[in-house]
């Protein structure tokens, strides 16, 4: 297969194959609708008799991230998927991870909650990514695609970003663009790192060495007061560096806009069909989509708030993204929310309805 062949698959199949190609050293998961054709394409695929990809099916979520602690504490690409109950049982070892700064992928593709829920899809887990369901003062990184496309292309950059920052990172998908097909290009192969360029990348890795030739300790635990707020000092001057320079979005047709569409993930794209119906009318209206929830684009947004009428928080649960859209907009402009719950997906009509009410707009 020729790396550039435009391709007919899943979602949740773009990952496992983007995984295989970005030199991920290890995938530890457990399978929960609608994510679960993540690990059954890497099992078909058997990449470890390729890359020496290790692919294991752990006994629980839980301990599936205790493995992406293990096997990042070494420096070692790791990542993880499941679906929105599964990732709430994984809050713990994520806070562990952020604690202990080690990078790692996390991939969790929405369901309808709360609780057991429904395997209908949603964006309900808004809060659990972007606020983090685990104790303490932390952030990771979270990536919403909107595409199959971009469910292959953001494996890649997830693990970039996660080095980077030593950091872990979440794609938050859900069950319509992880189970959905289209068109999609697979990224070329990157080879696996050898020992030799992981203890030269990441020093502070558990199979590395300090200057005095002591073994690195990866851990979270810090027993002195005056020591852990040294720690949280440091991770709190990271993540402002990170909002700083990691923000990503898309804009369509903002630049004339009366009236400002935020959605992200599948929601942005039946927002993009609303912005047709509403621009035949004569109403114009503009999307800005988040692309990283966490950074969130609070500046872009306040931006644009100056410049329109009201904005529309658009979201497919009952209103958490909206929060930080009213915290940007900090009372320059209306701000308010649509949603459906339960697993139910809005239509484009029902946005231009939703737009048309609380605007009123005739």
């Amino acid at each position: 297969m020729a790396q550039q062949d435009i391709l007919l698959m899943k979602g949740n199949e773009a990952i496992a194959h983007a995984a295989i190609r970005c030199g991920c050293d290890g995938y530890f998961g457990y399978p929960i609708t609608p994510q679960s054709e993540v690990l059954e394409t890497l099992a078909a695929e058997k990449p470890w008799e390729t890359t020496g990809m290790v692919v294991l099916q752990a006994e629980s979520e839980v301990a599936s991230i205790n493995m992406l602690y293990g096997g990042g504490g070494t420096g070692k690409r790791v990542m993880t998927s499941s679906s929105s109950p599964g990732v709430a049982l994984m809050q713990e070892g994520i806070t562990y991870l952020a604690g202990a700064e080690i990078p790692a992928l996390i991939v969790n593709v929405q369901r309808g909650g709360p609780g057991l829920g429904t395997i209908q899809p949603s964006q309900g887990d808004y809060f659990q990514a972007t606020r983090g369901g685990g104790n303490g003062d932390y952030q990771v990184i979270v990536l919403a695609p909107a595409s199959v496309q971009e469910m292959a292309d953001f494996v890649d950059e997830a693990f970039e970003l996660a080095f980077r920052y030593r950091i872990p990172t979440m794609m938050l998908s859900d069950g319509i663009i992880g189970q959905m097909m289209e068109k999609v290009v697979l990224p070329p192969f990157k080879p696996r790192r050898t020992e030799e360029e992981i203890r030269r990348e990441c020093p502070w890795a558990s199979i590395g060495r300090t200057p005095d030739r002591q073994r690195n300790v990866i851990t979270s635990l810090e027993l002195r007061p005056e020591a852990m707020e040294r720690h949280n000092l440091h991770l709190q001057e990271k993540y402002r560096a990170i909002e700083e320079a990691e923000v990503r979005l898309e804009e369509l047709r903002t630049a004339d806009a009366d009236y400002l569409i935020v959605a992200f993930g599948s929601a942005a794209r039946i927002a993009q069909k609303s912005i047709d119906l509403l621009r035949a009318e004569g109403i114009r209206v503009g999307l800005l989509r988040p692309i990283t929830l966490w950074p969130f684009p609070t500046k872009r947004i306040a931006q644009l708030a100056t410049q329109v009428k009201g904005i529309l928080s658009f979201e497919i649960n009952a209103g958490q993204m909206v929060q930080d859209v009213r915290l940007a907009v900090e009372g320059r402009t209306p701000v308010a929310h649509y949603g459906k719950m339960g697993g139910i997906v809005p239509t484009p009509d029902e946005v231009v309805a939703a737009l048309k009410a609380n605007f009123k707009i005739s």
